[in-house]
């Protein structure tokens, strides 16, 4: 099974993208946020793979992190959620806001993915519990029990679309700090409308040495 690609990224694609390791290329499917965090083309990219084989295909997914990894796998062990719908769910939602969502049993959240009704929401909620328990917390929670700082007023505002794109900063290499100001100056200018995409390359420019 692959588990890792490393290799020259030819594109990013509909629903993925590919990659070119030492002349073969492999189209690996992967959600909104790690397409997202790609470099663009034709640099070096890494991507962790979750391998599924079929009778009839063998169809990588791509990861950006260990942790979209580990939710990618705990949402495709749940009856009714395949490749296809955990990886919506995921473009949704970072794996971080998605266990938030779970444990506070936040319905509208979760059912922001294509494909993901109320019946599917009610699963979502039971049996990824224990999954989202396992989780750090952002804010109180374990963290606060750790005696970490309490959150700063940018993190206490962070809407979704603002917590998705600081994780997808964060996961580049930027300081937590430094991407929630970047992203909150960027959010302010396009509006809590703009595509996500969109913000994190405003706000890698924003980030970028002058």
């Amino acid at each position: 099974m692959i588990a890792k690609l490393t290799g020259r990224l030819d594109g990013v694609v509909e629903g993925g993208c590919v990659l070119d390791v030492n002349g073969v290329g492999y189209l690996v499917s992967c959600s909104t946020r790690t397409a997202s965090a790609l470099p663009p083309p034709p640099e070096r990219a890494v991507v962790l793979v979750e391998t599924q084989v079929r009778e009839d295909a063998i169809t990588l997914y791509g990861f950006a992190d260990e942790a979209e990894r580990g939710a990618f796998r705990a949402l495709t062990r749940i009856q009714g959620v395949g490749p296809a719908v955990a990886m919506a769910i995921l473009s949704a939602l970072s794996p971080d806001a998605l266990a938030e969502a779970v444990r506070a049993g936040d319905k509208a959240s979760l059912g922001r993915a294509k494909g993901v009704g109320p019946k599917l929401v009610g699963r979502l909620t039971a049996e990824l519990r224990d999954w989202a328990g396992a989780q750090p917390q952002r804010g109180g929670g374990r963290a606060a029990a750790l005696g970490d700082a309490a959150p700063t007023p940018v993190q206490l505002a962070e809407t979704g679309l603002e917590a998705d794109a600081i994780s997808a900063l964060v996961n580049l290499g930027w300081r937590r700090p430094e991407a929630a100001a970047a992203v909150s100056r960027v959010v302010g200018r396009l509006g809590d409308a703009a595509p996500l995409g969109e913000v994190i390359r405003d706000s890698m420019r924003e980030l970028a040495p002058r």
